[in-house]
């Protein structure tokens, strides 16, 4: 099997090295489309961020001679990456898949390396099963899940992608420290919501994925707001703790462009699409997109969780005036 990853950062790395570990052949893209040559993969493993994923099939287009007889893989955070994917190289040759292993840079060769136990899910999009990509995934130990919906795949993901990550970008913090805010992690679980609501809307139901059981987490959501804090804090903060999470990053890393729109920016669209009101989400999205481009805004939230609530607030009362009106 010859496996062409494009994306050479934690995610790729990781993956390529797991199979290079079973004796796969695993080649990079280079980073300039010039530089690309075809490569007769078996598989095209996409490991760019969403906003990435245009110019990766850019790069897929040049250097896979022959996609009809490739099979696309997106382990991809966000909403979107597939359809895109699909419409490039068709439905039956794409693989959605979402990864639960915590990656993190290995301070040696910079590839990414496991920091907790997870697993890989796949979910065909076409008719296709792929049981051999599935076999060799498995073949290097890591836990493999099959899934029949890769809509509830990708949402699912997205529920968990969600928490404890634009709300800790925005106001600076890291996610031990975030529970602590009664009224922003209220929010979190509000954002929670909102995601159920929207998933409910769409027909998709949630699926538990490895080492993550999503669906009790947005049961325990639908709980009282004092009660889920209580049973969600312990577990977010165990979870993710003191590494800061991707948006975090990108801020710090003073990235013009985040994964924001794809993941709270995407369940503001669906909940407009839906007729489902997301006003945490939306907040969130417009609030860290602003600060993205324009650095200077960050002062404003910084550590500052009655900013953003009050942010949130206005946008609940403009949506009841709108919808009064």
């Amino acid at each position: 099997m010859k496996v062409y990853i494009v994306g050479a950062g934690a995610v790729g790395t990781y993956l390529g090295d797991l199979l290079q570990s079973v004796n796969v052949e695993v080649t990079y893209a280079p980073r300039n489309l010039s530089d690309v040559t075809p490569v007769d993969a078996d598989v095209a493993i996409v490991a760019v961020k969403s906003y990435d994923t245009p110019g990766a099939i850019e790069t897929l287009r040049k250097a896979i001679p022959f996609p009809q007889k490739c099979v696309f893989v997106s382990p991809q955070n966000g909403i979107g990456n597939e359809g895109k994917l699909a419409e490039a190289f068709g439905e039956d040759n794409v693989v959605a898949a979402a990864l639960t292993v915590p990656v993190g840079r290995d301070s040696g060769n910079g590839h990414g390396r496991a920091t907790k136990e997870g697993g890989l899910a796949f979910a065909p999009l076409g008719k296709n099963a792929y049981n051999w990509l599935t076999a060799a995934f498995a073949s290097t130990g890591l836990k493999v899940q099959i899934v029949g919906d890769w809509r509830a795949l990708k949402w699912s993901k997205l529920a968990l992608n969600i928490v404890a990550n634009a709300s800790c970008a925005i106001l600076n913090v890291l996610p031990n420290r975030l529970v602590h805010y009664d009224e922003i992690f209220t929010l979190e679980i509000r954002a929670i919501r909102e995601v159920r609501a929207v998933m409910h809307a769409m027909g998709i139901s949630p699926i538990d994925l490895p080492r993550y059981p999503v669906r009790a987490m947005q049961g325990i959501a639908t709980l009282p707001s004092p009660v889920s804090r209580k049973l969600l804090a312990g577990r977010v903060a165990g979870a993710r703790g003191t590494k800061p999470p991707s948006l975090l990053l990108d801020l710090r890393a003073g990235r013009a462009q985040t994964e924001v729109d794809y993941l709270n920016g995407a369940v503001a669209c669906a909940g407009r699409d839906h007729h489902v009101r997301t006003p945490v989400n939306a907040v969130y999205a417009r609030v860290l997109e602003d600060i993205a481009h324009m650095p200077q805004l960050w002062a404003k939230y910084r550590e500052h969780p009655d900013t953003l609530a009050g942010e949130v607030a206005a946008e609940v009362k403009r949506v009841r005036a709108l919808a009064k009106a």
